[in-house]
């Protein structure tokens, strides 16, 4: 009967133990009970700027893309590939960063969120509407994110899935995407009003970089290149380009922070217009003019206003 008594109370410590490693294992999916945070990859820069504000001491999250680095031309690290396949969630662009794309679809091992969809990617490359243009092809514009009232969507929908993964904080999570959404409200409001009443509605830029932002605030974005800041127009498009500028009385010529300056001067030494630099925010730069996307964001809409004729 002893012996007996000992294999019952064997068998109970043994599955004790068991239930106990169960639970264990069951609180690394996401935030555990002790209130440890949520692992989150983000592939560039703004979405990792809406990750750390919706999210905040309870999300650990990781920028892919270093400053000064184009998201296009990422390539990624054993450990960056490894981080991937360890987070909780990956937050990513499909069709943006070709190296995040390998790495989502062949390592990742927790959730996956692809904004395309919340950001409604509806331009074509020109910046004309197409809503029919499927996220991630290559003719459609990804820059999303220079409309706030885009960005503000996928704020909205990181704190969803943030919340499914630490449900004691979804309350929380949600607290902090409405909090951006005011402040991306407030961003909004400055653009359309510092627009509103300009000499020029033509923003001449040397990539079709910003066409979300000329939609947005009745501006007409004319590319000097494609959707690829790296392509290098012919002599026909930069005298098809120059010949507009002079038409049209184009004052200033745009270029990007990244990208060499080389194409916009030609044009405009070819025309006696202006050149100014607009950041597209696809990462801060180190000689960037702000230190986050609001004051990057500010920084653009004064240069905008300079360079349009804007009252």
């Amino acid at each position: 009967m002893a012996r007996r008594s000992r294999q019952v109370a064997l068998a109970v410590v043994t599955a004790l133990c068991a239930a106990a490693a169960v639970s264990s294992c069951s609180s690394d999916a996401g935030a555990d009970a002790a209130g440890g945070t949520v692992s989150v990859v983000a592939s560039f820069y703004p979405l990792a700027f809406v990750v750390d504000r919706v999210g905040g001491d309870r999300v650990d999250v990781t920028d892919l893309t270093p400053p000064g680095v184009e998201p296009h031309d990422l390539e990624l690290s054993p450990r960056d590939v490894a981080t991937v396949a360890e987070a909780d969630l990956v937050v990513y662009l499909a069709g943006f960063s070709p190296a995040v794309d390998d790495a989502v679809s062949g390592e990742a091992g927790g959730r996956t969120l692809d904004v395309g969809q919340f950001a409604r990617l509806d331009l074509a490359a020109n910046g004309s509407s197409d809503a029919g243009q499927a996220e991630g092809d290559d003719g459609a514009d990804p820059h999303f994110w220079l409309d706030p009232l885009r960005l503000a969507d996928v704020a909205d929908q990181v704190a969803v899935q943030l919340g499914d993964l630490d449900p004691e904080a979804a309350g929380a999570f949600e607290a902090n995407a409405a909090e951006l959404r005011g402040q991306l409200e407030e961003l909004d409001a400055e653009l359309a009003a510092g627009l509103a009443d300009c000499d020029d509605q033509t923003l001449v830029t040397g990539h079709d970089a910003f066409g979300y932002l000329a939609e947005r605030y009745g501006l007409t974005q004319v590319g000097i290149a494609g959707l690829n800041p790296e392509a290098e127009p012919t002599p026909s498009d930069l005298a098809e380009i120059s010949r507009f500028v002079s038409d049209h009385g184009v004052r200033t010529i745009y270029h990007e922070t990244l990208v060499s300056p080389a194409v916009a001067e030609a044009v405009a030494d070819e025309t006696g217009a202006s050149v100014a630099v607009l950041d597209p925010l696809e990462g801060l730069a180190d000689d960037g003019a702000g230190a986050d996307y609001f004051s990057v964001m500010r920084a653009n809409l004064a240069t905008l206003r300079a360079g349009q004729g804007c009252r």
